[in-house]
Parts: structure tokens; C-alpha cells; sequence
């Protein structure tokens, strides 16, 4: 994909980056990282104001995440499970996500053996369904005016798993340092 370096006055000013002493022999990662940031932030910021629309407030974007996971497919998760999914390390903040989300009976815990399971309750399978038909009114129809379909929007979640690998990789490497 090509992009164009120069405003509308001629002078180039390169790459968009939020670190430029980062950019180094590979400008384009700074710029893919700074599209990330900030995409990433839009998201969240998204899922609280969706989520808020949907009758659910003050929830993190991690619990709204946690809510969509344990809704995911009406089948009872386990933490860990939920943690491996998200690609989350810190299990305490899905820990904490989760006891955020039996306080707002959306979901329900159960003990089986040594595991904790949790589900989703009618409430939260509701609240859900509402955050749904919120974003397919809000998001869905708006991200067509930019021109992608659904196989782009494939490939681009394709890209970023791999690129996401790539981090993960790279995190391991640089704690071995």
C-alpha cells in the first residue's frame, strides 16, 4: 500500500511515527506501531462507550472483552483459558475482570472439582446481543464507506495475528537479554 509523504505545501516529513528515534532501518514498523497505538486506543474507546450504550457501565475494555469471551459460543471457560485466548499474561486482571463481572450478575461461576468455570447469564447473553446490534449499527456500515470488504478486513486480522506472533517472539528473545 502506498502512501503519500508530502502535504498539500511540497515538503516531504516522512513517516507518521509516535517515536521517530525508534524508526531506525525500519520506518515503516514505527509507522505500523504508531497505527497500531492508536488504533488500539480508538478500540478501547469504542467497547466502553458501545458497551455503556448497551446499559452496561464503568467496565474496562479488558472486562468488556472477558464478557464477549465467556459469552463466546455459550460454552462455560476457565480463567486460564479465557487469559490463552485474549493472549493475556497478568491472569490476575482477567481474575479481577471476571469477579467485576459476577458483581454485575452477567456471569456465573461454577466450581468443578479445582476449576472454576464461568457462563454467561441471560442478563449478560442480553447485554451482549445489545452491544451487537449497537455495533452493527454504529461500526459496521461505516467501515464499508472506507472502501474494505470482508475478505480485506480477512486479511488484515490475518496480518495482525501473525504480526502479533511476531511481538510475542520478540518479547521472549528480549527477556533473555
Amino acid at each position: 500500500m502506498q502512501h503519500n509523504d508530502q502535504p498539500s505545501g511540497g515538503k516531504s516529513v516522512g513517516p507518521i511515527v509516535s517515536s521517530s528515534h525508534l524508526s531506525g532501518r525500519a520506518a515503516e514498523l514505527s509507522e505500523l506501531e504508531f497505527g497500531l497505538i492508536v488504533a488500539g486506543n480508538a478500540f478501547s474507546r469504542w467497547m466502553v462507550r458501545c458497551m455503556n450504550a448497551a446499559g452496561l457501565p464503568d467496565l474496562s475494555p479488558l472486562d468488556i472483552l472477558v464478557l464477549h469471551s465467556v459469552n463466546h459460543r455459550a460454552r462455560p471457560k476457565k480463567s486460564a483459558d479465557i487469559c490463552l485466548v485474549l493472549n493475556v499474561e497478568d491472569s490476575h486482571t482477567v481474575t479481577y475482570a471476571l469477579k467485576k463481572l459476577l458483581k454485575h450478575e452477567v456471569v456465573v461461576s461454577e466450581r468443578r472439582g479445582k476449576e472454576t468455570f464461568y457462563s454467561i447469564t441471560e442478563k449478560g447473553e442480553a447485554i451482549c446481543q445489545t452491544y451487537a446490534e449497537i455495533r452493527e449499527n454504529c461500526l459496521v456500515d461505516s467501515l464499508r464507506t472506507l472502501g474494505f470488504s470482508n475478505t480485506d478486513l480477512g486479511s488484515i486480522a490475518s496480518f495482525l495475528r501473525g504480526i502479533s506472533g511476531l511481538y510475542d517472539q520478540a518479547a521472549r528473545s528480549a527477556a533473555s537479554l
